[in-house]
């Protein structure tokens, strides 16, 4: 079967395009790709020790089997609400500006007194380079997947949390612009919004699969984390 294969990040710049695909025998792993991959496509093989799989949105291991029809990507280590009054939620990729009052007012219920918001920005300045832009990328909608599954955990862990709310920009970004938000509202401060907005950006530096091109001083380069997804990472199927 020959299997169409999406790239991003540091993967599509070295191969010089966004998909590639190889052929492999029916029943083949995740294992059996990636050695496909790195024959087929030496300009890869560098990076295929580190490289993420992906089948259907969900991260794929080695000894998971492929089948015909699935979408997989590549990808490296990465660096919409339900409409509910009482436990809004609202997980977004955009590529403008992120209005935070809004995101405020997307988070709170009658019952809210607290909200803790978490920003990330463009940095001017990493160690001794000057950085002028930022270009962010994702692999939408399992990065849109990955952010619901962010959600639920944070209720799992603090139970009392009302509405959460996550938005991450893709594009171009310049120095000094809000590149994520994660807001998280309560009842009280004491109720567990301060942790759960950490544990929110710290996820979703994890498992969200987004990346960013660092343009300055020093020419160009991919900023990749070292994060690799485990089998706990992956989401418990829908009941």
């Amino acid at each position: 079967m020959e299997v169409q294969i999406r790239l991003f990040a540091t993967l599509k710049d070295r191969a010089g395009r966004e998909q590639i695909s190889v052929w492999l025998p029916d029943g083949a792993s995740v294992a059996d790709l990636l050695r496909a991959v790195g024959e087929t496509y030496p300009a890869l093989q560098p990076y295929l020790p580190s490289a993420v799989v992906a089948i259907n949105h969900e991260f794929a291991f080695p000894e998971d089997r492929l089948r015909s029809g699935d979408e997989v990507a590549l990808f490296p280590p990465v660096s919409g609400g339900d409409g509910d009054p009482v436990r809004p939620e609202l997980v977004a990729l955009t590529t403008g500006p992120i209005d935070l009052n809004a995101l405020v007012r997307a988070v709170i219920t009658p019952r809210s007194g607290a909200v803790a918001l978490f920003t990330g920005v463009v940095r001017g300045e990493e160690g001794d380079r000057r950085v002028e832009f930022l270009e962010y990328e994702a692999y939408r909608p399992m990065a849109e997947a990955k952010m619901r599954q962010i959600a639920a955990e944070i209720r799992e862990r603090w139970p009392l949390i009302h509405g959460i709310a996550m938005v991450q920009r893709v594009g171009r970004m310049e120095v000094g612009e809000i590149t994520v938000a994660v807001a998280v509202s309560s009842g009280h401060r004491h109720e567990g919004v301060f942790e759960a907005a950490r544990y929110g950006i710290d996820r979703l530096k994890e498992i969200v699969p987004v990346w960013k091109k660092e343009i300055g001083s020093h020419g160009e380069v991919w900023i990749e984390g070292h994060y690799h997804p485990s089998p706990a990472d992956v989401s418990p199927p829908s009941s």
